[in-house]
């Protein structure tokens, strides 16, 4: 077994993961229902659900859309807040979860950030916070923190200003020039990218003539999304110095090794976990023979 973990062992900002498969934020919760399934040891890491410095109980239902390809989401950061996560489901994870976990943060003001982040940078379980800048800033007129370079840098620097623990900023595709945000986010000394968060759709009800969910508009993630994600994690990792965390419609270990070509470092699984509980697990034990058939000898030799 050492050879094969070694094949897949990458490095994410310094730590070292066994295989570079991570599930997404938002789809793994805080891992106890995957751990009834599975040892969910054999992960990389991963990433778990959108914390908040309060409680929240997300947006009205219906929350899911299907749509060809994919789905659409508007869970609106449905989470238990800081305090919660770590009194509760940090404990329960140190039981089931034997590997430095990412913790992902969303805010709606720069305080928020700091606040979330400091208290979860203490924690000894957390291996890399996770910064989520597609939240709606909310002294800043609603506009995403994502959407504009200087807004997403102020989030990095005050974020970084109070942690030891590497910060990857997580960024939006529903930008024009998503490379100047990553850019503006690695000169604030982010020590990593993750990209992509969810494409903005919507569908409407043919009956009832009104928009499918409650919120009108969702994020579109699943496959659909892969060849957008993949473009810009090329176009993002070719431009900063930092490694970038690729994501968006991952579903075999063959799109793995595409990502990691593009230049992704790691790579995060959202929506397949949702449609297959299974899916990490699967795509982890094949990616030996996906490396085999491309004549990949160790994933290290992948990047970009």
């Amino acid at each position: 077994m050492g050879e094969v973990t070694n094949r897949l062992a990458v490095d994410l900002c310094g730590i070292a993961l066994d295989n570079p498969v991570i599930p997404a934020s938002g789809t793994f919760g805080y891992g106890r229902e995957f751990a009834e399934v599975y040892d969910i040891n054999i992960l990389g890491t991963f990433s778990f659900k959108g914390t908040t410095k309060d409680p929240r109980l997300g947006n009205l239902t219906p929350r899911i859309a299907e749509t060809p390809c994919g789905m659409l989401n508007a869970v609106g950061l449905q989470n238990p807040g800081v305090d919660k996560v770590i009194e509760e489901e940090l404990p329960n994870l140190a039981k089931i979860f034997h590997k430095p976990v990412m913790a992902n943060v969303s805010g709606f003001s720069v305080d928020d950030y700091v606040y979330t982040c400091e208290k979860l940078d203490q924690q000894p379980q957390v291996g890399w916070l996770e910064v989520n800048i597609s939240c709606p800033n909310v002294h800043g007129g609603g506009m995403s923190f994502g959407t504009d370079p200087a807004a997403a840098a102020e989030v990095t620097r005050a974020v970084k200003a109070v942690t030891a623990k590497p910060v990857i900023v997580k960024l939006s595709p529903n930008v024009t020039d998503i490379v100047s945000i990553a850019k503006a986010c690695e000169d604030a000394g982010a020590d990593g990218i993750s990209l992509i968060n969810t494409l903005l759709g919507m569908r409407i009800d043919l009956k009832t003539r009104r928009p499918i969910l409650a919120n009108t508009t969702g994020g579109l993630s699943g496959p659909a999304v892969f060849p957008v994600a993949l473009r810009m994690v090329y176009q993002v990792a070719h431009a900063v110095s930092v490694p970038v965390v690729g994501m968006g419609g991952v579903t075999t270990a063959e799109d793995v090794l595409e990502m990691m070509m593009a230049g992704a470092a790691a790579v995060e699984v959202g929506a397949a976990n949702l449609v297959d509980p299974f899916a990490c697990k699967k795509i982890i034990e094949d990616l030996p023979a996906a490396m085999d058939k491309y004549g990949i000898s160790t994933l290290s030799e992948l990047k970009g």
